[in-house]
This record gives structure tokens, sequence and C-alpha cells, in this order.
């Protein structure tokens, strides 16, 4: 299975590709989608650059699923809004293209790569060079996009594991919204 993992940013986007054969990860590409300076005041056209940068690498690698991180809230609202546009951008261009797409936050790659959900931007830089045999350390955001797909590939492990044995069904969260009794 070759996954693409995302790590949205309006400035910055890092993305990172895995091929992932049993328990075996082997590393393929990484790197980052920057927004140009020229573009700073132009916001629709820093989303063009990302969905289109995204619509490149679907096509470059061919990842069979991608996984994106779920926007978190911070103190700045403004700011909030815009990395939920850039993600909105980042999510668009994939399922335009019929990819599933996986979503974990940054406390679960955190907790998934190095052990801890409040783990530093080294600690996962470090581990993700550590859990891939890489010579040098990825750059942050293609670090947390690598992250993210470590973390998927061992989520997926796992429950394919647990359905091999009846234990789980996969859920979507319309399935949720379904179970949930109104008002809720």
């Amino acid at each position: 299975m070759r996954i693409l993992g995302i790590d949205p940013g309006l400035r910055t986007t890092g993305f990172g590709v895995l091929d992932v054969q049993g328990a075996t990860l082997r590393y393929v590409a990484s790197g980052v989608i920057q927004t140009a300076a020229a573009e700073q005041g132009h916001l629709p056209a820093r989303l063009k650059v990302l969905f289109d940068g995204i619509a490149e690498l679907t096509e470059r690698y061919r990842p069979e699923v991608a996984v994106v991180e779920i926007v978190f809230v911070n103190a700045n609202p403004q700011a909030t809004l815009l990395l939920g546009q850039a993600r909105g951008a980042c999510v668009t261009a994939l399922v335009a293209r019929d990819l599933p797409v996986a979503e974990y936050t940054a406390l679960q790659m955190k907790q998934a790569v190095a052990g801890h959900g409040k783990a530093a931007k080294a600690q996962v830089q470090a581990m993700v060079q550590r859990l891939l045999g890489l010579p040098a350390a990825p750059r942050q955001d293609a670090a947390d996009a690598l992250g993210l797909a470590i973390t998927h590939a061992h989520a997926h492990r796992a429950l394919d594991r647990l359905q091999g044995v009846g234990a789980v069904t996969r859920t979507t969260s319309s399935m949720y919204r379904a179970q949930r009794p109104r008002g809720s």
C-alpha cells in the first residue's frame, strides 16, 4: 500500500510518501509545497497553489490512500480559519482524485510516532528518521506528514488484524452521526 501524508499549512504544506508491506515501511519521498511571497495577500491564489501541488503529488506518486492532519483550534481564530481553508484545499484535491482520506490529530500522530502526544517537533523528526532509516532528519513539515503516514500504516495494520478475528468493523463519521440521538 502506498500512503501520502499531508501536513496542511497556508504558507508551507508538508508531504510524505511511504510504501507499506506488512510491518515494513519504506520511504519514497517527502518535501513541502510553499505558497510564494507574491501570493501572500491573495488567499485564493495560495489555495490554488496547494490544490495544484497536491494534484501533482497524486499524479507523480499514485498513492492508494491519503492521510491529512485534523486542524486544531488555537488562540487566534483568524489563523484557525485560514489553516482550515488550506486543509480544505488539500482534502478537496485528494477526493477529486477519488482517494480515500484518513484523518488524525497531531496528538494521535505524536503518540504513534514518538510515544507521547506532547512530543516536540524535534522528537518527531528524530523518530521519523529512525523509523524510516533516513540518513538525516526531514524538515519539520515533511516529518509531520511522514509521521501521519506512519500513524495510518500502524492503525490500518491493527484494524486489519482485529477484523481478521471479527472483533471490529470500520465505522465512518456519518455512521456515528446516524447512531446519535437527535439533538446531540
